[in-house]
């Protein structure tokens, strides 16, 4: 690996540090807990989970993946935009920078509670109305430095609901800017998380980065490593998507791979061995050291929810429901995993359940809504299965397996009624 000296971080002269405060005492979690389980429990999903993930009522089966919905980041992004709600009860606003996760029912519900939205669908005032001492969460997804920067300046009180795996990559790609070794990120350059990271692989002076989408972009890379190519191509096809003075004749000598956390493993892998393939063809396996690193950062909880899906569709189903925000990385990706074994549909709630005769869903080949019709059988006995992305509360699935079995001709009295005795 390439001698970097000993690099310092880019400091801005006078620039203040950010004003940090806990906001989970005892006495406001207690009342955190109360509105959360208020909000999103599940008396039914709750019962599915504990008797083996599986639930059969008259000639309707569900079965639950062992593992879905709220992840503990999403969870401890929440419990911290409740609580600073809760302990600035008497101030003006307490603002949040963006969605806190990727959930629009969960966004809606922090917007009812009186949190102010700096940006997106629900923007209720900008950074020019923020003043000194203002609370300002952080979602779950992290942010830039730059914007950071722009609270610690303005004197605001940051609640920081980052998730901890996010910054675990954060690590990482700072490490590679301190070493000058550019960060190749397998990710999507418009989401949340990637904008953060990638601000932290500039952290440092010589820091670069390049983001790579799928496995296309990544051959592209391998091949202009290997045998070079026309850096004006390579510079228009990444277009916003790498570093301010990133050079690929320059920075891609020495290369650390690194992940949106929310990407599927097995393409991550595949990117790593990919990239270092190209490294060994390049410089030769004995120098590898010097040119290449990888360090494991898919998320725990992703892959979990992954792996417990894989396991779910070995099992017989006639059809899966996806349920999660369309804007949601992990969401997309368990989806996808389904269209590959069977009639699947990505819907972010039960309002998408029109009708047995016609479903509202996010068609993931067209990147947009579509519609499924005549996609519920009603006389034959059915299994359905169900899971739910990391940001996806336990009362949305609730309200899809309800409606599927309404759609079947059985109302939810029946249902309730059946997991009581």
């Amino acid at each position: 690996m390439p001698s970097a000296g000993k690099p310092k971080p880019k400091r801005v002269a006078g620039k203040r540090k950010p004003k940090r405060i806990n906001v989970r005492s005892p006495e406001i979690m207690e009342k955190v807990e109360a509105e959360v389980l208020t909000h999103y429990r599940s008396e039914l999903v709750e019962y599915i989970r504990t008797n083996g993930a599986k639930f059969a009522h008259k000639n309707t089966s569900i079965r639950l993946a062992k593992e879905f919905g709220f992840c503990y980041g999403v969870e401890r992004a929440i419990d911290l935009a409740y609580a600073a709600r809760q302990l600035f009860d008497n101030h003006k606003s307490v603002y949040i920078l963006g969605e806190i996760i990727h959930n629009p029912h969960v966004n809606e519900q922090i917007r009812d509670m009186g949190v102010t939205f700096l940006t997106g669908e629900h923007k209720g005032a900008d950074f020019n109305d923020l003043q000194e001492g203002d609370p300002v969460v952080i979602p779950a997804f992290g942010t830039e430095v730059g914007i950071r920067d722009k609270l610690a300046e303005k004197g605001c009180t940051i609640i920081d609901a980052t998730c901890g795996d996010v910054m675990s990559v954060w690590k990482r790609v700072r490490q590679n800017a301190r070493e000058k070794v550019t960060s190749i990120i397998h990710g999507k350059a418009w989401h949340e998380e990637t904008l953060a990271t990638s601000s932290q692989a500039t952290a440092f002076e010589g820091g670069h980065y390049l983001i790579v989408f799928n496995l296309d972009e990544t051959d592209y890379v391998c091949n202009y490593i290997i045998q070079g190519g026309c850096r004006e191509e390579l510079l228009k096809k990444f277009d916003g998507a790498y570093s301010d003075g990133f050079d690929p004749d320059l920075h891609l000598k020495a290369i650390g791979v690194a992940n949106q956390t929310t990407m599927m493993r097995g393409e991550t892998e595949e990117v790593q061995r990919r990239m270092r393939n190209a490294m060994v063809v390049k410089y030769g396996k004995e120098a590898l050291d010097d040119h290449f690193r990888y360090f494991d950062t898919i998320c725990g909880a992703t892959q979990d929810r992954q792996d417990a899906l894989g396991d779910l569709l070995n099992r017989p189903m006639d059809l899966l429901l996806v349920v999660g925000g369309y804007n949601s990385s992990n969401t997309a990706h368990l989806a996808e995993m389904g269209e590959n074994k069977l009639p699947t549909y990505f819907i972010k709630d039960a309002q998408e359940m029109e009708s047995a005769e016609k479903l509202h869903h996010f068609s993931q080949e067209k990147h947009e809504m579509a519609i499924a019709k005549n996609w519920l059988p009603k006389e034959q006995e059915l299994t359905i299965g169900v899971t739910a992305g990391a940001s996806c509360p336990n009362n949305l699935i609730e309200d899809v397996i309800v409606r599927a079995y309404e759609l079947r001709g059985i109302n939810k009295e029946s249902l309730m009624n059946s997991i009581k005795h």
